[in-house]
């Protein structure tokens, strides 16, 4: 019996919890304004004026725990995105070129770490016992702000062969875990977190240049910026140990693959060519439950695959090919080239609305929805609040 055949066959006990976990949407439109921002023209390093006002590079430690992340300003501006035709490697669907216009945002310095994600893992068990308390529930006015934490992981010894260092990016999520995550980091934080969008994926990755690579043509260099097939053993390394980017940005070459919210056609951007577009109108919002456009290349990829226009088209059926349950994870993939696929982090400098956050966090395609509630109504799954008071109530549940 096919998974698919499985997931139709169920939907009829999953009843009205359906219509509940299908009303979670993008609430928390409103984020803070005081990461990131200076009012004083910083003397060095990098910025963005925007408004009077001076997007800076800023550093979060994750409410409640010593993790830390970083964030970088990029400039907005009209980017010429894919690669022309006569690039050395070019794949058909990395054209035709097209421009956007993108307004200013920051990237993560880095891709999302271990020491990072395993905090929202620990989520699993934390709402779990929420609920077992009857405390923190998730009531109709609180949906706008839940989430799905992941599972424990299937089989840890796929996922963590080649090391689980807390500065090893994370790997193996789905593209909804990933979105979940930065739902549940902004509820946490106050400030508006997302994936980014392939055209804003592009313009940081870039940096400025319309080379091959960020620092240009001769991929004789490429091993100072990029870990990948030619200069590294299996598995991903810990982040930031190459060299950056000219925008301050580390591993966007290599190391592990990134998510972005588009879906991946085969024919490029045929529909985007000959215009020019904003940040809205460049996404390819999803229609299918995938293939999804991953990008970067990883630390198994050849150079010609870790170039700043080269695209990956994820496959659910493949990439979850060794997973035995029914229905199949919406949270975590089983099986190669998963442990090559990471994510990194954006954050608007204006706050992007809650209709539009809906479409940067939540289900769709009915496929993903559904697995999703059909593992939450049997009870292998776990529905939480993420807001700013969850990291002090996790404080009080654990006794510190």
């Amino acid at each position: 019996m096919t998974n698919r055949l499985c997931r139709l066959l169920l939907v009829a006990a999953v009843g009205c919890w359906g219509a509940m976990v299908g009303a979670v949407r993008g609430d928390e439109g409103a984020a803070s304004e005081t990461a990131g921002w200076s009012t004083v023209k910083p003397k060095e390093g990098p910025f963005v004026e925007v408004d009077s006002r001076f997007m800076v590079p800023y550093k979060v430690t994750m409410p409640g725990t010593e993790v830390t992340f970083e964030m970088i300003p990029i400039a907005g501006g009209v980017s010429k995105l894919g690669s022309p035709e006569g690039e050395s490697g070019r794949s058909e669907d990395e054209g035709p070129q097209y421009e956007v216009e993108l307004q200013p945002y920051w990237v993560g310095k880095c891709e999302v770490t271990w020491a990072e994600y395993k905090q929202f893992m620990g989520m699993y068990n934390i709402f779990k016992k929420f609920q077992t308390l009857g405390i923190r529930k998730v009531t109709e006015d609180k949906m706008g702000q839940a989430v799905t934490a992941p599972t424990p992981l299937y089989e840890p010894s796929f996922t963590f062969e080649y090391g689980e260092d807390p500065r090893q990016p994370a790997i193996t999520m789905t593209q909804f875990a990933a979105k979940q995550y930065t739902k549940w980091l902004t509820g946490i934080t106050g400030d508006q977190y997302r994936l980014p969008s392939e055209a804003e994926w592009e313009h940081a990755a870039r940096a400025g240049s319309s080379a091959a690579y960020s620092f240009g043509d001769d991929v004789s260099e490429l091993e100072q910026y990029a870990w990948f097939s030619g200069n590294a053993d299996a598995g991903a390394k810990p982040v930031g140990t190459k060299k950056p980017n000219a925008w301050g940005l580390h591993d966007m070459h290599g190391n592990v693959a990134e998510w972005t919210v588009d879906q991946y056609t085969e024919d490029g951007y045929v529909g985007l060519a000959g215009k020019k577009h904003d940040r809205v109108s460049a996404i390819k919002w999803p229609t299918v439950a995938y293939p999804r456009v991953v990008r970067g290349g990883s630390w198994e990829f050849d150079a010609e695959k870790v170039r700043s226009a080269s695209r990956l088209g994820s496959n659910d059926e493949e990439w979850k090919d060794e997973d035995p349950n029914i229905p199949l994870s919406p949270w975590w993939f089983t099986t190669d080239p998963a442990r090559g696929v990471g994510f990194r982090l954006v954050r608007s400098a204006q706050p992007l609305s809650a209709d539009e956050m809906k479409k940067f966090w939540e289900f769709d395609h009915e496929d993903i929805q559904l697995d999703v509630e059909i593992r939450l109504q049997e009870g292998r799954g776990a529905l939480g609040i993420a807001d700013k008071t969850l990291p002090e109530d996790v404080r009080k549940l654990n006794g510190q």
